[in-house]
């Protein structure tokens, strides 16, 4: 045996390749778990927890965070889950039989906090001249209209009332109250819910019109003991980025939150963002750090680390053989032709051939001139008188049918060869 030559790759060299290759995997993962957030704006000026224009709730969300709750951004329908506190923001067009199965589900789950869609707003278009476009800031929208929704009035009750939209005059105030805070509202247009007796007002315009209702149900009924309150904010400038640039507003939102958790008894919030056409499906990284997986990430982990650790802990130099026993080309040329008789089923074909060659190595080994049975056993018995003669044996390979008798009776010949090269 003779030691092999210098390493292809030095073992900094190897401990490189693996790490590259280590860190490309964690890339893949990352990607995976990203998924379609990866490269993607959520910003993208429309009405939801991601947004930072007029019409977005990024404020909301920054400002319940620094007001000590845990906030999360869901786009995942386990997201609606939650036994949280869940945020609403449906866009205008919503199908109100799946939006009533949603709130359904969440009467005994935890509490919801619905905020209706009130602003029609686009990004700003490429004609606006290049001084006014500078000003505007990625994800900021111009606000053109406001309307109110008509799903709300085909929800079933207890949840059911009408939207309502009103344009006060220019001599009329748009002030509201509630919660101890009253104010403006940033514009003339107002969106309210007609009142219904099975609806709390929370917070009302002056003149008396319901901006925040709680749904409280008829009483003696299941839902008025036991079920989780649903709030729907009707004007979103109560709680939107553009109404929080209020200090009153912004008391006001904060009591809000703090209504619907229960006078802060929960403290998870939890944005959807999937009915903002936001969501995606549970990715692999998720899953895989989630019970009953995460026992199996771990061990693989632990196989990966101890595969790593065995791979750098060589004990001695490699050796290889000087030479190779038969060449590749003869040694798979065996090997085709072992393999095609064992297919054809024709061992006992290779009885009498083998019993002529091993008589040929016999013979050489005692210097015989002729491979003679007869010659070879008087020469087998001068040399080991004690050996079943040469001749028994290569009679029973050649009378062997069975596979296990032809390998017997063919070991016995080799086994009488090997002790004469062992007695030379």
């Amino acid at each position: 045996m003779n030691e092999a030559g210098p390493a292809t790759f030095s073992r900094a060299g190897a401990l490189a390749l693996v790490a590259v290759g280590f860190a490309v995997f964690l890339a893949l993962i990352y990607l995976i778990a990203a998924g379609e957030e990866f490269g993607g704006n959520r910003n993208n000026g429309g009405a939801h927890a991601a947004a930072n224009g007029l019409n977005g709730y990024a404020g909301l969300v920054q400002m319940l965070e620094a007001d000590g709750y845990e906030v999360n951004r869901s786009r995942s329908p386990v997201g609606l889950e939650t036994d949280g506190l869940l945020v609403l923001t449906p866009p205008p067009f919503v199908d109100a039989d799946e939006f009533a199965e949603l709130l359904q589900r969440r009467e005994y789950l935890g509490p919801t906090l619905v905020i209706l869609p009130k602003w029609d707003a686009t990004l700003p278009p490429p004609t606006l001249p290049a001084e006014a476009r500078d000003r505007f800031k990625p994800g900021w929208v111009m606000l053109t209209g406001a309307d109110a929704v008509d799903w709300t009035a085909e929800l079933p009750a207890p949840y059911v009332f009408k939207h309502v939209k009103e344009s006060l005059q220019k001599d009329e105030i748009p002030g509201w109250d509630g919660f101890g805070v009253e104010g403006k509202l940033p514009t003339r247009t107002i969106l309210y819910a007609e009142d219904d007796p099975q609806h709390e007002t929370l917070i009302a315009d002056a003149a008396g019109h319901a901006l925040a209702i709680k749904v409280i149900g008829e009483p003696d009924t299941d839902y008025y003991e036991d079920a989780h309150w649903t709030i729907f904010v009707t004007d979103a400038d109560l709680m939107n980025n553009y109404g929080l640039g209020d200090a009153a507003r912004a008391r006001a939102a904060i009591a809000l939150v703090d209504e619907a958790t229960y006078d802060r008894d929960i403290t998870g919030v939890t944005f959807d963002m999937t009915l903002n056409g936001f969501g995606a499906q549970e990715n692999l990284l998720t899953l895989a750090f989630r019970p009953p997986f995460l026992a199996a990430t771990l061990c693989l982990l632990m196989a990966l680390l101890i595969v790593g650790w065995r791979a750098f802990q060589r004990f001695g130099p490699p050796a290889i053989a000087s030479e190779p026993a038969i060449a590749f080309g003869k040694q798979r040329l065996i090997a085709n032709g072992a393999s095609l008789i064992v297919r054809a089923r024709r061992l006992p074909l290779l009885a009498a051939p083998y019993a002529a060659l091993s008589a040929r190595r016999v013979a050489e080994r005692l210097g015989l001139a002729r491979a003679d049975a007869a010659a070879i056993d008087a020469a087998l018995a001068r040399r080991l008188p004690h050996e079943e003669p040469f001749s028994r044996r290569a009679a029973r390979l050649e009378a062997a049918r069975r596979p296990a008798d032809i390998l017997s009776a063919a070991q016995a010949l080799d086994d009488l060869t090997t002790k004469l090269s062992q007695g030379q």
